[in-house]
Formats: C-alpha cells, structure tokens, sequence
C-alpha cells in the first residue's frame, strides 16, 4: 500500500474542515475531515447563506439528488441569518432519528468528504469520528462513503464493530452498532441503506479502517476480535489533544488537578509493531526528528494536530487562533488535561484562553443548556421506553432522568463551546453568544516555530515543509 507519512488529526467540531483536508492532501499526505457533528456545521453553514454557493455546488454531486434537495429546502436561508438571530437547531439523536436528520448528516459528510477531495483521483481524504457519538456514525460513515473516503479513523472508546459496519455498507446491506444504555444494558440501532435511499443501495469502495488506541493490548485485542479487518493504528500519547484515554488504574491528580499519567501508560511500541499492521504514533512527534523517531520506531509516520489546528487554513474561528498564537509566542500558552470537563468521563485537553469556558468566570455564567447533543448517553425510564440525558445539560433536568448529581459537577457543554470555535457559535436570549471552548496537545507553545520573521500566522503547508524536511534518523536501541 501506498501510505502516508503525516496523517492530519481529524480534530472536531469542524476545525479539520475541508479546506485543510484538502491542502494536505494535495501534498500528498493524508486529510482527514472531521465528522463530528457535522451535520450541524453544515446546516448552519445553509443558514448563514451559504457564501458563494459551495454546500450546494457539491451537493449537485450527491448520487441522490432528491434527498440533497429536501436538506437545502429545509435548511438554505437565502438571504443568510441577522447577526443576533438564532440558528435553528437540528433534531437530536436518538435510538430512533427522524428521515430528515440522516439525510442532513449523510449528505454533510458526503459534501465535506467531496470538498476536500476536490475531484483529484489522487487525494488521500479520511474522516475522523468519535467511538463515543454511535448512532450518528452509520449515516456518517455511509455519506462519505458515498463520496468514496479512503480511509475511516476512530477513537475516544473500543470501535471492534466499525470494520464490519463497512463491509455492510460497502455491499449495500444493513449494518448493526450496540449503544451503551445506563446500568450496563445495550441496545441496536440498525441503518439500512436502500430503505434511507429508497430504492436498491449501490457497492461501494471499502475504506481502510484505522483505530485509534493508547496501548498494545487494545491494538491486539482489535486486530483479533474486531468484526472485520482492522487495517492499521493511531497510537495516541497522553499528550496528544481532545479527549485522552484516562489513566490505568485509580484516577490520581496532580497538584494543578490534572491526571497523572506513569510508565503504565505509555505506549509499547514494539508490542504494537509485533501485531503486523501499518501505525502512526500521535502526541509531541510534530517535527522532522519526531518522524523520523517515529519510523525508527517501527511507524509508518505519525498523525498531527494541534500544529494544523492553529493553522490558516484550520476551520477555528481566526480571532481564537490570534489568541492561541500570541500566547505562544510568548510561551504562555497553557493547556490543562480536565478529569471532569468532558461528559463522556474521559480526561479532555483545554487550552487555557482568556474570555473562554476555560475562564471559571465564564464557566459559571454560562447557563446550561442540552440542545445539540452528541454527547448525550441513553437510560431506562420507569415505563420502559428509552430516554437520553447529558452530564452537562440543567442539573435538575439530569436528575430528574436519573442521574447522579455528582456526575454533573465541572461537567463543560463541549458540543456548544466546540462549534462555537469554529465560528457557528449559538445566539442565546439577550443576543449572549455562546462561549468557545479550544483544545489542543501539551506541546502547543511549539508552534510558534512555523511562524516565519515574526510573522502572526502560518500556513498548513508551512507544518509540512517542517515535519518533511531532510533529517538524520536516530539510532535504534
């Protein structure tokens, strides 16, 4: 197989957007869009107006034309939206989603996948989606299928069932996920795609599967009992960004609060190389010395994030950017490994920035609200049906499902403070915008090496030339 190097992390909610996929690959690396929440971007995207036609030019695209034209019916405001007017929001989730959100969510992963791909035969574009958000996965995974993604990357949890879930759907067939529900129960949500598409689902190509893991005996335990082959691994350290596994054994923090991470936790790589497949090793390897580590190693290469987050051509809002970079440049920019801010219990990277939920002033006068959620896990009410509820939705509103108060506390709105960083921040009542949240590895001051004299910004292509540039390769023990 011809394999990338450099695979560009597929950082959500919409910061590894289509325009750095695409710059990426035309380098000859791999781009990777992210598929979080997605569906919401581009619905926003629609009712913003869509600046110069682009969702609707690559909507034409779609296979399905009458299924792209009840999403731009039902989301496209053609004289976009006032400043202080609020989106509409999308249909949440559930066990049982309506028509009209899988065709929204196939079609945007269909339309970013396509953007980035930008009729080269010869890019290389993958989607990158959370283990953690399940039932969106079918219609996003089938959407960009249908745009012929070449590769399919997850993480955040133990995704054995995604391999199979291609297969199915490369053929046209049904496929099947369990989801969590509250007190160790499962349940199914089965997409099928000639009922979605209605009429008989065409073949489809395959993408490689690519599991994202922190250790040799998830990379065993996938290569052996996932249900389909698992083509390779993202070796993710503790000190890549996002969500990070949490530590092995009792959760111990340090003086700051952070989760303190020993020899348990770090990768063995030669026991990840001895499974025979291709990996790249991610978190703190975003130099030319770090790739050629990496390959010594035993890697393929390495994945990078945070250098490509804070790039031009990244999908966060510019004036967080400006803010991210002039803290690095003086070496200030500080990123915290929250225990509790993430709903879904995993420890989340969050870059210390003034005027953000990071700020306890912010945090607080934030008032809770649940209305996107991903994050949102299912749970039994008395009567049997099946309802959902989020840690970090109104903590009456959680208790009155079920939940524990405890589990509320420092609990962060990841879906809103997201979005709101890439530039599709919610209006709120009083024309309160909603507050962003950023996020990124420990090794983010580095950045500030891309910028060239004195410069403010840089590019994705200025990342590359870096990482690729001539090195000597270390010795192997």
């Amino acid at each position: 197989m011809n394999l990338p190097q450099i695979i560009q992390g597929g950082m959500g909610i919409a910061i590894s957007n289509w325009r750095l996929a695409r710059t990426v690959s035309e380098k000859g690396q791999l781009g990777v869009v992210s598929g979080t929440a997605i569906d919401s971007v581009h619905a926003r995207i629609l009712q913003d107006g869509d600046e110069g036609g682009l969702l609707r030019n690559v909507y034409k695209k779609f296979p399905f034309q009458d299924i792209a034209q009840r999403v731009i019916d039902r989301w496209f405001s053609p004289n976009g939206r006032a400043a202080d007017a609020p989106y509409k929001s999308i249909p949440l989730f559930s066990e049982k989603p309506s028509k009209s959100l899988l065709e929204l969510t196939a079609l945007s992963c269909f339309g970013e996948v396509a953007l980035a791909r930008n009729d080269n035969p010869k890019a290389s574009i993958g989607i990158n989606l959370l283990d953690k958000i399940r039932i969106p996965q079918l219609p996003s995974l089938y959407g960009a299928m249908l745009a012929g993604v070449d590769y399919v990357l997850m993480g955040a949890g133990i995704p054995r069932h995604v391999p199979g879930v291609l297969d199915k759907l490369a053929d046209g067939q049904p496929a099947t996920l369990k989801f969590e529900v509250a007190n160790g129960e499962e349940a199914e949500y089965t997409f099928d795609p000639s009922e979605f598409l209605g009429q008989p689902a065409p073949k489809l190509k395959r993408p490689k599967f690519l599991a994202i893991i922190t250790s040799a005996t998830l990379a065993i335990s996938l290569a052996k009992k996932s249900s389909g082959k698992v083509d390779g691994f993202v070796v993710e350290t503790a000190i890549a960004g996002g969500h990070n596994a949490p530590p092995r054994g009792p959760l111990q923090l340090d003086d700051q609060g952070q989760p303190i991470y020993g020899a348990r936790d770090v990768p063995e790589l030669d026991k990840i190389a001895a499974v025979g497949l291709p990996f790249w090793i991610a978190g703190g390897y975003a130099t030319a010395q770090g790739l050629a580590e990496a390959k010594a190693a035993g890697a393929v290469g390495i994945q990078v994030g945070t250098a490509f987050a804070c790039c031009e051509e990244s999908g966060m809002a510019a004036s967080l950017r400006k803010k991210i970079i002039s803290l690095a440049k003086v070496g200030a920019a500080k990123v915290f490994t929250d225990p509790f801010a993430s709903p879904t219990g995993f420890p989340f990277k969050v870059v210390q920035v003034p005027e953000t939920l990071s700020e306890k002033k912010v945090y607080e006068e934030r008032k809770r609200i649940c209305d996107l959620g991903y994050l949102r896990t299912a749970f039994r009410r008395e009567d049997g049906t099946m309802g959902w509820r989020c840690a970090s939705e109104p903590v009456e509103d959680y208790l009155r499902k079920g939940g524990k108060v405890e589990e509320t506390e420092k609990r962060m709105c990841l879906c809103n403070g997201l979005i709101a960083s890439a530039g599709f921040g919610q209006v709120r009542k009083n024309n309160i915008m909603e507050s962003m949240v950023a996020t990124a590895g420990d090794s983010l001051n580095d950045i500030v090496r891309f910028l060239k004299n004195g410069a403010d910004s840089y590019s994705a292509l200025d990342v590359l030339d870096s990482i690729l540039a001539p090195t000597e390769i270390p010795a192997t023990a």
